[in-house]
Formats: C-alpha cells, sequence, structure tokens
C-alpha cells in the first residue's frame, strides 16, 4: 500500500504545501493541483490510486469534479472541506465520494483515512487479497509479502494467518484458533498456537515485541490488525 499517487486538488497554497509535505514524507507520490480544470487535465494522461478533493474550487466545485471523475474511475475519492453540515455530506456519498474529512484535519487523521480507503478500494477490486499497511496476504496462493518482498511461510503459518485476516478485528482465543485451524478440540495443545503466532511475528513484524499486524488481547486470545494507523 506504500508508495501509493495521490492527486491534492486544494487552491489554498498554505495548506497544500503542508499537506503535500506530510504525505510525502509519509511515503506517497503526490501531484497537487490548484483547480478542477488542472485536475480534470491531469487525470486524462495519469490515473492515480486516490484522490483528495476539496470542496470550494475556483471555476468548478469539488461536486462538479467528483461528477466528472466518477464518469469513468472509480478511484477512491476523499472530500476535504471547511463545510461541516449534514447536507455537503450526504451530498459527497450520493454523488460518488468515499469519504468526507473537515477542515481544520489532522495529519494522521489523513493519512489513516488514505489507508483505510485504499484498502477497502483494493479488497472490493482483488477479493483474493487482504492488506493491512505493508502487508498484503494473496488468500487464493498462499502467498504473502511485506513492503513488496515476498516472506516465506509454512502451511499452518499461513492458515492462521489468513483465518485472522478474514476476521479482521475479531478477537479469536487460543482454543478456538486450533480447531478451526487444526479442526481438533485444542484445549491440550494451546503452545503449538504461541509458537505459531510468535514464528508469524518473526517473520511479518519489524518489531515483534510491538506486533502491527497480529496483535495479542490480553486475557482473550489475538486478533488481526484494522487499519495500520489509529489516532
Amino acid at each position: 500500500m506504500w508508495g501509493k499517487k495521490i492527486l491534492y486538488v486544494e487552491d489554498d497554497v498554505g495548506t497544500r504545501e503542508m499537506t503535500e509535505l506530510y504525505l510525502i514524507s509519509r511515503g506517497f507520490t503526490v501531484k497537487s493541483v490548484a483547480d478542477g480544470e488542472a485536475a480534470l487535465k491531469y487525470l486524462q494522461s495519469s490515473i492515480p490510486d486516490l484522490v483528495l478533493l476539496d470542496i470550494e474550487l475556483p471555476g468548478k466545485d469539488g461536486f462538479e469534479i467528483c461528477k466528472r471523475i466518477r464518469q469513468s474511475l472509480s478511484i477512491p475519492i476523499i472530500f476535504l472541506s471547511v463545510r461541516s453540515g449534514v447536507y455537503d455530506k450526504v451530498h459527497s456519498f450520493e454523488i460518488g465520494g468515499d469519504d468526507y474529512l473537515t477542515k481544520p484535519f489532522k495529519f494522521m487523521e489523513l493519512e489513516a483515512r488514505i489507508h483505510a480507503n485504499l484498502r477497502r478500494h483494493y479488497e472490493r477490486n482483488n477479493p483474493n487479497i487482504i492488506t493491512c499497511g505493508p502487508l498484503v496476504i494473496n488468500t487464493d496462493q498462499y502467498h504473502s509479502f511485506v513492503d513488496g518482498e515476498k516472506i516465506t511461510l509454512s502451511r499452518k503459518e499461513m492458515e492462521i494467518l489468513i483465518f485472522l485476516a478474514k476476521h479482521r478485528d475479531r478477537v479469536w482465543s487460543q482454543e478456538q484458533l486450533y480447531e478451526n485451524i487444526w479442526g481438533i478440540d485444542g484445549t491440550s495443545n494451546l503452545n503449538t498456537i504461541k509458537v505459531h503466532i510468535s514464528n508469524l511475528r518473526q517473520k511479518l513484524e519489524l518489531n515483534p515485541a510491538k506486533p502491527q499486524f497480529i496483535k495479542t488481547v490480553r486475557g482473550f486470545g489475538y486478533k488481526f490488525c484494522g487499519d495500520p494507523l489509529s489516532f
């Protein structure tokens, strides 16, 4: 998911420059334009992974630009606006927007929403793919990648990972995991789950002591992450 290309449409120079600098620092490629016409011209020759779209633009406003984009593209569109009224939010979704963030916003929240929308779009168009930040799981081919690098997992490690990932944010006890993966009562085999989870973290996590993907819910069990950022 990292390194994705964003088209950012914002006429306020200060807001545009600060937001662009932040997104670039977080690994995104950003094309910034100041109005809707420039955005439409750019889209004639290049297709970004996501659009950040202000509503109050010179010339055609953000609503009109969204309608034009939706005539040919299904990429995620996040509206960014000082307007906080219910009508504007509802209208943005009715015409094809995917999300709506009111200004002023925190950069971390914007980044989290970008990742969430990219993930939903990617998984919707690739039903055999599950993503969480830099982790990509191909449930059909039994492959997993972190930051584009293929990670070698045993069959049971892969089955545990896929099972948890398909039930994102749901907590599973060790007994439940054993029963679902091995198909038998796991009461006497809890150490097996601990060993496999530990091995998965060693292979997948940048810092296994502070896991991003498979998290421990103390006193209950394990869960697969939601979105890669929290705020």
